[in-house]
């Protein structure tokens, strides 16, 4: 069984960063694909950054070079470093993995934006930003 389970949000304030911690048990991470998504209470559920079972990075386009996701295998971990952040950086966000076969050859990181790709979903965690 797969349980995924976040850590990490809380209160910040403009400016500030912060680290989230998501820890998956009951899967090989050389065959998913693992993101972040985030979500605000009445949009839709937003890719974040994410890492494919290779170790390849990527971030979507209005949050490069502020967030990041990397993993540590040994420990089932993966991270998500926040810096700079702004109060439209509030929201609750996600772990996530997906089976690799779903995508096709170094397309993984479309799964940014199709959140219906995900198998597997951790509870979410609040991060909230003071302005």
């Amino acid at each position: 069984q797969v349980q995924v389970s976040e850590s990490g949000g809380g209160l910040v304030q403009t400016g500030g960063s912060l680290e989230l911690s998501c820890h998956i048990s009951g899967i090989d991470f050389d065959d998913v694909a693992l993101a972040w998504f985030r979500q605000v209470v009445g949009k839709e559920r937003e890719g974040v950054s994410g890492i494919s079972w290779s170790g390849t990075q990527f971030t979507v386009h209005s949050m490069t070079g502020r967030f990041t996701a990397t993993r540590d295998i040994g420990k089932n971990m993966v991270y998500l470093q926040m810096n700079n952040l702004g109060p439209d950086d509030t929201a609750v966000y996600y772990c996530a993995a997906a089976r690799r076969t779903r995508f096709r050859p170094g397309q993984w990181w479309e799964l940014l934006h199709h959140p219906a790709w995900v198998d597997h979903w951790g509870q979410g965690t609040q991060v909230t930003v003071s302005s």
